[in-house]
């Protein structure tokens, strides 16, 4: 592992697991397999180790260690790293690894608030709260092209109830404006420019 041959590492890691499941070093056996799994971006086996680990050891002192483990292969699931080096946006992309691994982080901050990973996972919370609410607005701009304007108003209200506070707030408040002009909804439409009016002041739907 020192000299970066994750996979020698891990074959030699399997045997010792499997060799001696109840020797004295079976603890970090298997936190380093986690690790080495986790450096290979081998999600599967890293979730499987993870959550053999938690369900075996739940009292375990670097158990908080295991919970932002979880969140880290499951950030790294939901990355694509050649879309990233060629600047391409898949928002769009299924969001569940993303959702998995900022359930885990919110897991290790509410357990474990003292940990020396929660503030490093409170920041990786925010990353991907921002991604969250992004795919919400592509969902709820998918319903505006098929017309689906009670749709579209629903997945942009998410954005504002469950990411406040992320870019795309302002997005969501113009698709809810749109969607309940469409559907006749004077009074909603006007609360969410009165929302905007507050937040967003410059807008151009206010001119």
């Amino acid at each position: 592992m020192e000299l970066g041959n994750y996979s020698k590492a891990v074959r030699s890691l399997e045997a010792l697991d499997s060799r001696y499941p109840f020797g004295p070093h079976k603890t970090q056996v298997q936190l380093d397999l986690i690790y080495a799994y986790y450096k290979l971006d081998d999600a599967a086996s890293g979730i499987a180790n993870i959550d053999r680990f938690i369900r075996l050891n739940p009292t375990h002192k670097d158990i908080d260690y295991v919970y932002y483990m979880r969140g880290l292969v499951n950030m790294q699931s939901d990355n694509y790293m050649f879309h990233d080096m060629l600047n391409i946006d898949r928002t769009d992309r299924d969001p569940k690894a993303a959702q998995d691994a900022f359930n885990d982080f919110d897991r290790l901050i509410k357990q474990y608030p003292n940990s020396k990973y929660a503030a490093d996972a409170q920041k990786r919370m925010q990353f991907l709260k921002n991604r969250l609410a992004k795919y919400a607005i592509t969902v709820a701009e998918y319903y505006i092209k098929m017309n689906a304007w009670s749709a579209a108003a629903v997945r942009a209200q998410t954005v504002l109830e469950t990411y406040p506070g992320t870019p795309s707030t302002e997005r969501a408040l113009e698709i809810m404006a749109t969607a309940y002009e469409e559907l006749g909804q004077q009074k909603l439409k006007d609360h969410v420019l009165m929302v905007m009016q507050s937040n967003f002041p410059n807008n151009d739907m206010l001119k």
